[in-house]
């Protein structure tokens, strides 16, 4: 089994191509966010760039992955069913190529 990390660089990584496929912005992860006691935190630069930093340690991988989802929510600025379709297609894509990393996280 992967390591914590290399799997937050995979699920990442899924995540950014199945936003880009969905037509929405493709953000990048990073870990920990600056702010300490955050488990999520967001970053809108310049360029229009958005990068979404997650707290690994002592936390549930799920919740991990659950704040990845949500950050590219976010990063998309999306509400309502536009958000709700998206959300499930990461939950999908997650679950159809790492649903065993999920379950043994």
């Amino acid at each position: 089994m992967s390591s914590r990390s290399v799997r937050f660089a995979e699920i990442g990584l899924l995540l950014a191509g199945e936003s880009r496929r969905s037509g929405g912005l493709a953000p990048s992860f990073r870990s920990p966010p600056r702010t300490s006691g955050r488990d999520r935190a967001l970053r809108r630069r310049a360029d229009g760039s958005v990068s979404v930093a997650v707290r690994l340690s002592g936390r549930p991988f799920v919740a991990v992955v659950a704040d990845m989802i949500e950050g590219t929510i976010a990063a998309n600025r999306l509400e309502g069913q536009v958000a709700e379709d998206l959300r499930r297609r990461l939950w999908a894509a997650v679950e159809s190529t790492q649903g065993e990393v999920l379950s043994a996280a």
